[in-house]
């Protein structure tokens, strides 16, 4: 009988994981997102290569972005950003993941639907 107890429990544990999880707010904020790639702003706007220091704040960006909520936040502020970086070349950006070897689930695009990242 105690197991049956303790069975109920974890159900209902769970249940309220699931429930709760579309509402829980992002830990990402712009600010984190902006400091993490400022050093690729010379590659994004065509005047240099992308450093390692550049690949290194896209991994780490990728590496703190672990749910869809942190995942569709950091892209919303990489959409925000873009529209304030003047001769942002947008190949360049699509590109970077990819130079850094760091694989992303979205294009960096000014198109891209945020809401449909997971």
């Amino acid at each position: 009988m105690a197991s049956s107890g303790l069975t109920k429990f974890v159900c209902a544990l769970f249940l309220c994981m699931v429930l709760a999880a579309p509402y829980t707010e992002a830990t990402i904020t712009c600010g984190t997102v902006s400091s993490s790639l400022s050093s690729c702003l010379s590659y994004l706007t065509g005047k240099g290569p992308s450093t390692s220091a550049c690949c290194s704040g896209i991994s780490h960006l990728n590496s703190i972005a672990t749910t869809t909520t942190d995942r569709q936040a950091a892209c919303n502020c990489l959409k925000s950003l873009a529209s304030g970086i003047t001769g942002l070349n947008y190949n360049n950006a699509a590109s970077l993941p990819g130079q850094c070897g760091v694989n992303i689930p979205y294009k960096i695009s000014p198109t891209t639907n945020c809401a449909q990242v997971q």
